[in-house]
């Protein structure tokens, strides 16, 4: 997530990595040059260790003249206050905020918002969407629960009279605040498809909004400890609310894993410590959240920002359930929650630390999978191994163990028990020698292949000097996705708790021609992608991504391109969707049936200038009086059928 549509360090990309450990661009250029990265994308070996062609159809039979397996027309780049969608597609507006989502919520009215209607209501700027089918429907997916992330607020597109200036979240009044604060956590929905259109079921049982200021269970090696006890919660067990809840996954077990990103910024008057500037908890917060309520306010409370940073899990099948912050998969701005069940039972967990020069941290539990009792499994995420990725030069990857009492994670150097290491996450990954990464947001696990997919959405601070064949830009600003591929063959027999992987560039982003993007060469003029954000996979395992921060890095719409990630249209993208003005592509998520593609389109509208009165979009509703609303979206095929195929 990129606020403001700006590549400069935005307000809530402020954490410091004081660290010298080489980036992911210096590995990069010692072993790749240009050349080497064209061939690391085309070359048999490359596609070998991938696995061999997808199951389910045969892609010699069903590759077009270019070698995709993807069939429809490309859209052509451009910006526009509408969606657009490949011919042959219908969007349909699933819910936006301010619709109903509990039963008995009023109807949503722009002029009269009060934080007991947001509490009811569907919160604003959905990121993470998780489809969950109902068990007598799995394998179409025509009835299930839809879970929602709300990542944050845009005060100035919210209220009216509050203006386009860089520090107008300051200016909300105590009751803004309040439904701000109701307008993040998540959503739960019941969702119907009937005669090719998806609608909510309206009072569902199963509806819920978790806000702000919902409790939430403390879990794992930080529950009660000292570091996490404030004076609303002298325990240190009890979190209220959830925040900047970005990208995120679904366990086996069907619960979800909802990601706290840029917590940091909702907290003010922080001492100048180096424990509060390497997560960029600082003096300055972007909200008024802390004129308001002491919890936000650092002087005050120094341990409320100890309780974010974390994934919390929740269950949707189970309204009345309290969801969990599992502190055991470590503390950071996290981005994506890829969850596989490995060949020996374990569960693995990937999640990227979504800021310039971070890192990419996996989690193994301790205990193994029972899929004969879905409760059993609700403490796996409490007790493993966490640990963060060494990039080697070679196309290796080392996962380094993040345990205290191992290597420099002692009392001497401030750790003094398991709990440290996971509050200060960044700061054993530090020191243990991680190697920092261009923006790690969407980490998730290809079904098909068992290779796992990292979207590194840009890097602006990249130095000349950091500069060469590989990455021939003076600063990154369009990313790249890698992949990173687990010991084996498949996804079933991959070993996803190896200590040793490797790892393959997938796509260099950007224009080929002007900012050395680099694809398959069969690629058509003007299908090139920037910023890579978020990534699905349909059934045949082939990779959709989203971006986000196209428009300010390259002057085209966000939007979500398809590839092959194997045989002739392997890293061949083409444009399927264009997102409104200034939306990011958020979720994404597809039906198991693969004829629905959930989409979140979260910020229209976001612009330097843009403001209540004036927004530089009206999307979706296009109605005088009305703001931009971040809404979900359905794609479907017209008349029914796979998506892309």
């Amino acid at each position: 997530m990129t606020n403001h549509r700006d590549l400069a360090l935005d307000a809530e990309d402020v954490g410091s990595n004081p660290t010298q450990n080489r980036t992911f661009v210096d590995i990069a250029n010692a072993r790749l040059s240009r050349r080497g990265a064209l061939k690391g994308l085309l070359a048999t070996a490359g596609i070998a260790a991938l696995g061999t062609a997808l199951p389910g159809f045969n892609e010699a039979e069903a590759a077009g003249a270019d070698g995709s397996t993807f069939t429809f027309k490309p859209l052509k780049h451009g910006e526009s206050p509408s969606h657009h969608v490949a011919e042959g597609y219908d969007v349909d507006i699933l819910i936006r905020w301010g619709d109903k989502v509990v039963a008995g919520a009023p109807e949503f009215d722009v002029t009269r918002q009060t934080a007991a209607a947001q509490e009811m209501q569907f919160g604003y700027n959905n990121d993470f969407v998780g489809f969950l089918p109902f068990p007598a429907g799995a394998k179409t997916g025509n009835h299930g629960l839809l879970w929602v992330n709300h990542e944050y607020t845009n005060t100035n597109l919210m209220f009216a009279g509050i203006g386009s200036e860089k520090d107008n979240a300051l200016k909300a009044s105590k009751e803004q605040s309040d439904i701000e604060i109701a307008a993040h956590g998540g959503s739960v929905i019941e969702i119907r498809k009937t005669s090719g259109k998806w609608a909510v079921v309206p009072d569902s049982k199963y509806a819920r909004r978790i806000t702000g200021t919902t409790p939430i269970s403390i879990s794992g090696p930080a529950r009660g400890h000292a570091r996490m006890k404030t004076s609303a919660d002298p325990s240190g067990t009890l979190a209220l609310g959830t925040f900047n809840n970005c990208a995120g996954g679904i366990t086996p077990w069907g619960t979800v894993l909802t990601a706290e990103e840029n917590f940091n910024q909702y907290f003010a008057n922080a001492p100048d410590t180096a424990e509060y500037k390497r997560l960029g908890v600082a003096k300055a917060s972007s909200y008024a959240w802390s004129k308001y309520h002491a919890r936000f306010d650092v002087a005050k409370e120094p341990n409320e920002p100890n309780r974010f940073g974390w994934l919390v899990e929740v269950d949707p099948f189970d309204p009345g359930s309290a969801p969990v912050k599992r502190t055991a998969l470590g503390r950071f701005k996290h981005e994506g929650a890829s969850a596989v069940i490995n060949k020996d039972g374990r569960i693995v967990v990937y999640s990227g630390d979504d800021e310039r020069f971070d890192y990419v941290y996996r989690f193994v539990s301790a205990g193994r999978y029972n899929p004969n009792d879905r409760k059993a499994n609700f403490s796996l995420l409490d007790e493993g191994t966490l640990a963060v990725a060494k990039f080697g030069d070679d196309g290796s990857i080392e996962w380094l163990p993040l345990v205290h009492g191992q290597g420099p994670l002692t009392a001497a150097n401030g750790f003094n028990g398991q709990t440290d290491v996971c509050i200060e996450t960044r700061r054993a990954a530090d020191l243990v020698g991680a190697t920092p990464m261009d923006r790690p947001e969407d980490v998730d696990t290809n079904p098909v292949t068992g290779v796992v997919y990292m979207a590194l959405t840009n890097n602006s601070s990249r130095k000349p000097e950091q500069v060469n064949k590989v990455n021939p830009r003076p600063d990154n600003r369009h990313g790249q996705i890698v992949e990173i591929i687990p010991p084996g063959s498949n996804a079933r027999d991959r070993d996803h708790t190896a200590s040793k992987y490797t790892w393959s560039m997938f796509i260099l982003c950007g224009d080929p021609k002007a900012h050395g993007g680099v694809y398959n060469p069969a690629m058509a003029e003007g299908q090139w992608l920037s910023c890579p954000d978020n990534v699905a996979f349909d059934s045949k395992g082939r990779i959709w991504i989203g971006t986000d921060g196209a428009p300010t890095a390259a002057k085209i719409a966000d939007g979500v391109w398809a590839t092959d990630v194997s045989g002739k249209g392997r890293a061949l993208p083409k444009l399927f969707f264009a997102a409104p003005q200034d939306a990011e592509i958020c979720g994404p998520w597809f039906a198991p049936d693969d004829q629905t593609f959930f989409v979140a389109i979260q910020h229209p509208g976001e612009s330097s200038k843009s403001t209540f009165e004036e927004p530089a979009t009206r999307w979706p509703d296009f109605k005088a009086g009305m703001p931009p609303r971040p809404s979900v979206i359905a794609i479907t095929k017209k008349g029914g059928g796979v998506l892309g195929a």
